[in-house]
């Protein structure tokens, strides 16, 4: 016996965006929104009869009407059963915009951190699950475990594998459980299919970015679930990424000119950001950057982390340890008869400046 499944969490639906223009904010709420239709392509395509969203549909306590409308029509066209256990950010209470919306039939809200249950006999599984009070949770999973059953035994939980205050859970913990598979949400990389035991565990990451902290591709988790095997992947679902540029402008005479080379064609789905680093003493205009190549995304910002570039027999004429040692070691580069040599002269000042100011290595 086995049951197909999807797996999804962290929608963050109606997040504010601060780092963005206002304009561009208003946009991306918007276009949050449109997850959920992605959300409803995914399932259809997965042909799972089970949903399972792991927490922080919401990014807050309150919403805007038309989030709330969105997943009301979206949530009511899936033909599938849908549960949701709110996390931190989305927690349940009398006021919280799960208790105002019109939810369709099939789908169900794990209300309180009591673990509950929901029998689902002609799929042959059971899911269980519990919901966020508050904004934290104390371990929920800690000495839980079902019996023995020809069931298969999901359940669908925020939680945290790694602090103590998002409703903690241990690996021994999900060992001891006799769970077939959990779908975890709070985490917002996609972990890979993990095993305690016999149960299988994830986290499906959120299906956005929303910050530099979530780079990469996102999406939902999909496949199958039976006694003892688990058959699932991960499914990118399309949107815009957040993506880190570099331009090491060491050497380079043109700050503007790297910065074209370094982003290339870039992409208008992209929020970017380009990071200027190296030994660079030239000018640098970041607005100028952002006009040049600003375009060849949805936003770009610049972050200038160069450091001026220093002369290696820079304190020569000190009388200090490091001028006495500079002014030997710029007589033997000056009498040196290779290259080579020299070469190695100027990597043993480079060491030596860096063990002199007590670092791992010389940097100007």
């Amino acid at each position: 016996m086995s049951v197909r499944i999807l797996h999804a969490s962290d929608f963050h639906l109606d997040s504010p965006f601060y780092s963005l223009p206002q304009d561009k904010s208003a946009q991306r709420r918007r276009e949050q929104r449109g997850l959920l239709d992605r959300l409803a392509i995914a399932v259809e395509d997965s042909r799972a009869p089970v949903v399972l969203l792991a927490g922080d549909l919401f990014d807050s306590g309150t919403s805007y009407w038309e989030t709330s409308e969105t997943i009301s029509r979206v949530l009511s066209q899936i033909k599938a059963h849908i549960f949701i256990a709110p996390g931190n950010h989305d927690y349940y209470t009398s006021r919280s915009p799960y208790a105002f919306m019109e939810l369709p039939d099939n789908v169900h809200i794990f209300k309180s951190p009591s673990i509950k249950s929901v029998e689902l006999p002609e799929l042959g599984c059971r899911v269980w699950g519990a919901g966020f009070s508050s904004s934290s949770c104390e371990p929920l999973l800690k000495g839980f475990s079902v019996e023995k059953s020809q069931s298969v035994e999901l359940m669908v939980i925020h939680g945290d594998l790694y602090g103590d205050r998002y409703n903690h859970i241990s690996p021994e913990d999900i060992s001891s459980s006799g769970l077939d598979y959990i779908a975890l949400g709070h985490v917002h990389t996609y972990s890979g299919i993990q095993r305690a035991g016999s149960t299988f565990y994830a986290y499906s990451g959120c299906l956005e970015g929303r910050g530099f902290d979530e780079t990469g591709p996102k999406g939902v988790i999909s496949g199958t679930v039976g006694k003892g095997k688990c058959e699932l992947d991960f499914v990118p679902i399309k949107g815009r990424q957040y993506k880190i540029y570099t331009a090491d402008l060491t050497g380079k005479e043109n700050a503007l000119e790297a910065a074209k080379t370094v982003v290339g064609a870039g992409s208008p789905e992209d929020i970017a950001r380009l990071i200027l680093s190296g030994e660079y003493s030239g000018h640098i205009s970041e607005d100028d950057i952002i006009e040049a190549v600003g375009d060849k995304f949805f936003h770009l910002t610049v972050r200038d982390e160069t450091r001026p570039a220093r002369d290696i027999w820079d304190g020569l004429d000190e009388d200090s340890l490091t001028g006495i040692f500079l002014s030997k070691m710029r007589n033997r580069f000056e009498s040196a008869s290779s290259d080579e040599e020299r070469q190695l002269c100027l990597m043993a000042v480079k060491y030596c400046i860096a063990a002199i100011d007590s670092r791992e290595e010389w940097r100007p």
